[in-house]
């Protein structure tokens, strides 16, 4: 069995510069270091009406239970002003002992370090059972053609995953001293406040609708919960606020806000709707406006609770760094919304620090100890599989 040095792959992956949803080479470099392991790849290419086609990868060793899956993306965001980075964003560079690059961090340096840690375990003989990644080009975009399309395929092709761990970068200090359980939920809304324009001068001629996008604003800014057990409290934080009125002695017809809200697990989107249109229905009746709501839901939340599977990441990640890690839930979205549908997951990777920054980096020692703890996970989980 071939043995796979981490920081060359990710070299090699962070030189493709697969800015979503351009795949520019991410998936066959990946492609080509687990086929030398003898993993079955398959090249997923999907594309939903009126979208764009994204480059995924699903690869498997062995074909029996239990299943392990590794889930990550290739696809990065922009790089910005590239006078920002003292070193090239696709350049790969290594200086004094830390890799730069466009996802170095989140999170091309995991996956690389997965596929080195898989080559060493596989070097002792293969799996009872079966080891996979599922990797996505779309992760950093809408998702409509990425991990969720992914496990669609999956469910058709009549595969199960047992448990799966999610590469991003969710550590704070060191590698796998955090272990996200769970993610918050996710719902942006657009709302639209209309009333009569008019002249300032005779105010009661008009309605002015920007008093009643405050007062809505008042009103939804109240604390939606005090947290749970595992989560912080639920948060919803307008984002903008925009009139456009050009005209200091005109009344506006018409006002405008965003807002997002960060959910936990006493919610889900169907009432956070109710909720919110209670509120906008009281403030209409005040105000005599009429206001529209649109909502987008990107996840909703989700835990996987304490148990065996948790309870072996736990035990294997006290023993590497030598003191628990933390079980964590707060933080972004993921594409663990769409796997704790299938089966238990957890997120444990590199510091987080520089994603989505210039320079974005990770240290050489991190990427190299990363893998030392997903050999680790792998050794155990096969050992002897939670159930």
């Amino acid at each position: 069995m071939p043995a796979v040095d981490p920081i060359a792959l990710a070299q090699d992956l962070i030189r493709c510069p697969s800015v979503t949803p351009e795949d520019a080479g991410a998936i066959a470099v990946l492609e080509a270091a687990l086929k030398r392991l003898g993993f079955t790849c398959h090249r997923v290419r999907l594309q939903a009406p009126g979208s764009v086609a994204i480059e995924n990868l699903y690869a498997r060793i062995g074909t029996a239970a239990p299943h392990f899956c590794y889930a990550g993306h290739t696809d990065v965001v922009p790089p910005g002003d590239a006078k920002l980075w003292r070193h090239a964003p696709f350049d790969a560079q290594i200086h004094d002992g830390v890799l730069y690059g466009r996802g170095a961090a989140d999170m091309k340096s995991s996956i690389a370090a997965f596929v080195a840690a898989a080559a060493k375990f596989l070097a002792q003989g293969k799996p009872n059972g079966s080891i996979s990644l599922l990797i996505t080009g779309d992760e950093e975009g809408i998702g409509t053609n990425g991990t969720k399309a992914v496990l669609e395929w999956l469910t058709q092709r009549g595969e199960r995953i047992d448990h799966c761990v999610v590469g991003e970068p969710t550590a704070t200090a060191r590698p796998g001293d955090t272990i996200k359980i769970g993610r918050r939920g996710s719902m942006s809304t657009r709302v639209t406040v209309t009333g009569t324009q008019g002249h300032v001068g005779y105010p009661r001629a008009a309605n002015n609708p920007i008093p009643a996008l405050a007062s809505l604003i008042g009103k939804l800014s109240q604390p939606l919960d005090d947290g749970t057990a595992h989560f912080d409290p639920s948060t919803l934080a307008f984002t903008s606020v925009d009139v456009g009125n050009p005209a200091a002695n005109v009344i506006p017809a018409e006002a405008r806000a965003h807002f997002n809200i960060r959910f936990n697990d006493l919610h889900t989107p169907e009432s956070l709707k109710s909720r919110i249109a209670r509120i906008a229905d009281d403030v209409m009746r005040e105000t005599g406006t009429e206001i529209v709501l649109e909502s987008i839901v990107s996840g909703v939340a989700f835990l996987t609770k304490p148990g065996p599977f948790v309870d072996l990441l736990r035990d294997v990640l006290t023993r590497q760094n030598n003191e628990p890690p933390t079980l964590s839930t707060t933080g972004g979205t993921s594409d663990a919304r769409f796997i704790k549908d299938i089966c238990p997951v957890a997120e444990i990777g590199l510091p987080g620090g520089t994603m989505h920054k210039a320079d974005e980096c990770a240290s050489v020692a991190d990427v190299h100890k990363l893998t030392d703890i997903y050999g680790e996970i792998l050794r155990v989980y096969f050992a002897n599989p939670p159930k």
